[in-house]
């Protein structure tokens, strides 16, 4: 059901409430954060543009910012594969669009951080621990206005640490909800903005309340412009370039920057030329981004590589893809 102005008043108050509120909290300064697997970038697009995402219309969106689908024009399947330092991350999104009313989603996110083989004290192997994140994410999203629209996504967090055969450790499971709050407008046809907060929620308790860490609650304001639009009238061509603050929500200061680019070229059948790069408070981070995307009648497919090299590893992180079928 489409929603009125006066709807969205009253919940652009409550988002400047809950900001202002959690903002406002003592956390005990730098106190450590819960499941931080949420703030991996999660789709070829957000991983090409340098996570610059809460401006961007269309199916990534379900990881970004949900007021992106009230965009999307017809129902479909989303599959998301990549792989960073902390593990290999799979993703699924289903999406069912109601041109006129909004969109529907549901998607699923899974973290595989490994395994760790445990042996006895004579060096026989005796069991295995597995190391698992899941996020199971419901997104809704409409248009309010010709020109604005939101879009809210609840999500349930689950770490989960597993034994298949004789441990030192059982195991342990811990689980959590948050919701992301986002809107998105566009004043004129050459100018995008959104804002969102992400992953708001309870804490997650992995052992006991005494343990249990804040999540990395997020604020990101974002804006990009249409180059193209000014120097021709051709609307099967544009060229967008953004940039994107985001700084957390319980401790201001801790700013990140991206940036993005986004080459286009084809109105229904589409190529896209992507390029990004992060400026983060994690300096392991920080780096450029390329991708590329390709459109063919009810088929979307992206490909990603993040240029920056891990401190971690010395290396750079393998290719992102995303793939995407209209029904």
């Amino acid at each position: 059901m489409r929603l009125k102005t006066t709807d969205l008043l009253l919940l652009l108050i409550a988002l400047t409430a809950i900001t202002s509120g959690v903002a406002a909290q003592d956390d005990g300064g730098d106190r450590a954060e819960g499941a931080l697997f949420l703030l991996l970038p999660v789709g070829a697009q957000g991983v090409s543009l340098g996570r610059a995402m809460t401006w961007v219309e269309g199916p990534e969106g379900a990881f970004w910012n949900p007021a992106g689908l009230a965009a999307v024009s017809r129902s479909q399947g989303v599959v998301f594969r990549g792989d960073h330092v902390v593990g290999t991350a799979t993703a699924l999104t289903a999406l069912w669009a109601n041109p006129g009313a909004g969109t529907l989603g549901a998607s699923y996110f899974l973290l595989d951080a490994g395994d760790i083989d445990q042996t006895d004290e004579f060096g026989n192997f005796t069991g295995t621990i597995t190391i698992r994140n899941h996020l199971g994410v419901v997104s809704a999203a409409t248009n309010v206005l010709d020109n604005v629209a939101v879009g809210l996504n609840f999500k349930v967090i689950r770490f989960q640490l597993a034994c298949r055969g004789i441990c030192a450790d059982n195991g342990t499971t811990a689980t959590t909800y948050a919701i992301d709050v986002g809107v998105q407008s566009m004043p004129t046809e050459s100018l995008r903005l959104g804002a969102m907060i992400a992953h708001l929620g309870p804490s997650l308790q992995v052992l006991n309340a005494d343990q249990a860490d804040p999540l990395p609650t997020r604020l990101r304001v974002a804006a990009a412009y249409n180059l193209v639009s000014a120097l021709t009238d051709r609307e099967e061509v544009q060229g967008w370039v953004a940039v994107e603050v985001e700084d957390r929500a319980r401790e201001l200061g801790s700013t990140s920057i991206y940036l993005g680019t986004e080459l286009t070229a084809g109105a229904v059948d589409a190529l896209s030329l992507r390029a990004g790069y992060v400026f983060s408070e994690l300096d392991q981070e920080d780096g450029g981004r390329v991708g590329l995307g390709l459109r063919y009648e009810r088929f979307d497919l992206s490909i990603a590589k993040s240029l920056a090299v891990s401190t971690l590893t010395g290396e750079t992180e393998p290719i992102h893809v995303t793939f995407s079928i209209g029904f």
